[in-house]
């Protein structure tokens, strides 16, 4: 789950079900009472059909609560905290980094390293288009520890300069006087 609405439809279906949710954050449901293996295979078919899945091994719960502190950091704080992602994830599920960052690597398929850059870039990505900020800023912002280190960054993800995204963005959209 990654915003208000998805919390807002996850309880919602819950609640249809028949469940009392304790607690719904991003990517975590609470509820009042343990779940039957039907009930959990019945739960699991409605929130597939809604784009979500229900998450019972412990691994995957690991994951998905890694990915889940990765995104509220990035996309969800107005400053990241001054250490670096390895050693706050290895503070946070009181683990070594690299045991939490080969287990991420077995399950999703690509590395966590991998992972928290890609959600830095879609938060320079909207940055750059809601335009208040500098690049220098939104560096500082995101820790970078230059301009130049989230060029280089932004064009090996994206195949854009920063600029050229800006600039590839204005030229998308159409004055609402012109529609």
């Amino acid at each position: 789950m990654v915003c208000n609405r998805c919390n807002m439809m996850v309880k919602s279906e819950l609640e249809q079900f028949g469940l009392h949710p304790l607690t719904v954050e991003l990517g975590m449901a609470e509820v009042d009472r343990d779940l039957t293996s039907e009930e959990k295979k019945l739960l699991n078919e409605r929130l597939e059909k809604l784009g979500f899945e229900l998450i019972d091994d412990k691994r995957t719960r690991l994951i998905e609560s890694i990915k889940t502190t990765v995104v509220e950091l990035i996309h969800n704080a107005d400053h990241l905290p001054k250490m670096t992602f390895s050693e706050y994830l290895s503070e946070k599920f009181h683990q070594d980094y690299s045991s939490l960052s080969k287990l991420f690597s077995e399950v999703q398929g690509m590395t966590l390293e991998q992972y928290v850059i890609n959600q830095k870039i879609e938060k320079v990505k909207e940055l750059l288009v809601y335009d208040e900020h500098s690049l220098s800023e939104i560096a500082h912002q995101l820790n970078y520890s230059s301009v130049s280190h989230l060029s280089k960054q932004f064009k090996k993800v994206t195949g854009l300069t920063p600029t050229h995204f800006k600039q590839v963005k204005e030229n998308k959209r159409i004055p609402l006087d012109k529609l």
